[in-house]
Order: structure tokens, then sequence, then C-alpha cells
């Protein structure tokens, strides 16, 4: 499956010198490679989101100087909460408080 935020996250690590952290990154796309099938799509680009931003998090506290970190965290939260939105279970109404 090609998500193509991961190659934007590569090639930050790249210019960081992260070059263990791409290894992660491979390692956990060859993991997820295939599962498409069995979880969904949007499930396994959710998995996927959520490991990137976990990622890019550390590196923003590693980095703090680095703006492009702090963008490339932003876009990847922010698609990875519109994905998530998918998942959510609606509340149920009766649970409810009253209004």
């Amino acid at each position: 499956m090609k998500v193509e935020e991961v190659a934007k996250v590569k090639e930050l690590l790249e210019e960081l010198g992260e070059k263990a952290l791409i290894a992660r990154v491979d390692s956990f796309m060859a993991l997820n490679e295939g599962l498409e099938t069995k979880k969904g799509e949007d499930y396994i680009r959710l998995s996927v989101l959520s490991f990137l931003e976990g990622l890019l998090m550390t590196l923003k506290m590693k980095y703090p100087e680095k703006g492009e970190v702090a963008d490339l965290y932003e876009e990847i939260k922010a698609k990875r909460a519109e994905l998530d939105e998918l998942f959510r279970k609606p509340k149920m109404q009766n649970l409810q408080g009253p209004m």
C-alpha cells in the first residue's frame, strides 16, 4: 500500500540524518503490507498516519528549531484526525444527559 506521507517523512528523516528511523518506517510499512485486504485500506492508512504522527511528535521535541518537522507533524495530525472520524462509534442518544 502506498501512503504519500511516508515518502515525505522519509525525506525529512534523510535531511535530519535519522537513518535508523528510516529503517523503522520501512519495517512498519512491511508489517502492514497486504493487511488492507483483511482490515481495509482506510484502517491501515489510519494506522500508518498514527505511527508517523507519533514519530514526528518525538522529532518535534528533538528538533524544536526545525519548522519543517512541526509543519509536517501538523499536516499528518490533521489527516489522521480526519480519517479517525470514520472509525469513531456514534454516541448513543439515550446515554447522553439532559440538554
